[in-house]
């Protein structure tokens, strides 16, 4: 499980719940569910720092809860 904060809502437009994971720019993903949409996001963020690793991209370490409101 990431320590990153996921932000997750409904989308009526989508009828999807879409998350966010402020802390890593572009990461996010969706589902039919909470907790589809929650299992793709972990995915998501295991990819994209398995991504910045291979670029010797810098990684961001998570700061917790509400640092970007």
């Amino acid at each position: 499980m990431s320590k990153y904060e996921i932000i997750i809502y409904w989308s009526e437009i989508d009828s999807a719940y879409l998350t966010e994971v402020p802390e890593l720019p572009g990461c996010m993903s969706d589902g039919k569910t909470y907790v589809e949409a929650l299992q793709n996001t972990e995915m998501i963020i295991a990819e994209w720092l398995e991504t910045a690793r291979s670029q010797n991209r810098e990684i961001p370490i998570p700061c917790g809860k509400l640092v970007y409101a």
